[in-house]
């Protein structure tokens, strides 16, 4: 499912996606992220009461509405999808988020305390001039806060058999890390998320195998065949260590 695509999915995928976290851990995230590591990371990050957040890539901000009304901050949330950000305000309620359409990049140009990417940075194929633009986001001693698919490109085969894989760019742990050291960003901390993540899309394909009569009315067979295709190989590559999910904070020295 391309970005610019998943709004028709939210209210498809809903039952679903709430019957296949643990309670507690769905909070409209449109990711394998639950709550709990989401709570982690932005703690992690610094995000606290006055700090000022930017999320890219935000979707319909369940991470960030979630994150707001945890911890506290001074929200700001931006997603090329006019669709997605409407959802974001609507749901928002009367919490102080803030939410903006914008293709990324470029990205607002701050400063902000801190940068949040999650579970989306495998959509870039070429990651240092985000990388580039987040670091001068920045003011020095501030945060970027990310999820990311660890592991060599996809062969041809591999692209094949992925829905979307246009989207889908891995890259290699230690490569990631140099890039990050090359725009100034040093990691502090790292945490492995692989076992976790790979129980909830396992999970999130059982759930959608379970509701598919219902899935497919809204969204079509077509639809609902690439996303449980995709789900189940995401499951076989983090099971197998094809691919490993980290999330990190770095810091802007």
């Amino acid at each position: 499912m391309k970005q610019d695509e998943r709004v028709p999915f939210v209210d498809a995928l809903q039952g679903a996606r709430v019957a296949a976290y643990e309670p507690g851990e769905f909070v409209e995230q449109e990711s394998f992220m639950g709550a709990g590591e989401i709570r982690a990371l932005a703690r992690q990050g610094g995000i606290a009461p006055g700090v000022s957040v930017l999320d890219l890539c935000c979707g319909i901000g369940g991470p960030g509405r979630f994150i707001t009304k945890e911890l506290g901050c001074d929200y700001l949330g931006v997603d090329y999808s006019a669709d997605a950000i409407d959802i974001a305000r609507r749901r928002a309620g009367d919490l102080p988020c803030r939410f903006e359409v914008a293709r990324i990049p470029p990205i607002p140009p701050g400063p902000f305390d801190v940068v949040i990417l999650l579970e989306t940075l495998l959509a870039f194929p070429d990651k240092e001039p985000l990388l580039q633009e987040i670091a001068r986001a920045l003011p020095t001693g501030g945060r970027f806060a990310c999820t990311f698919e660890a592991g060599l490109p996809l062969t041809d085969a591999e692209r094949s058999q992925m829905p979307d894989a246009d989207t889908v760019w891995l890259i290699p742990t230690d490569e990631m890390l140099a890039t990050l050291a090359r725009v100034g960003l040093v990691v502090d901390w790292q945490e492995d998320h692989t076992e976790s993540h790979a129980a909830t899309a396992e999970s999130l394909t059982a759930a959608f195998a379970a509701d598919a009569d219902a899935i497919a009315a809204e969204i079509g067979d077509q639809a609902l065949e690439e996303l449980l295709r995709a789900h189940q190989l995401w499951t076989d590559w983090m099971r197998s260590g094809r691919v490993r999910k980290i999330a990190l904070v770095a810091e802007k020295i």
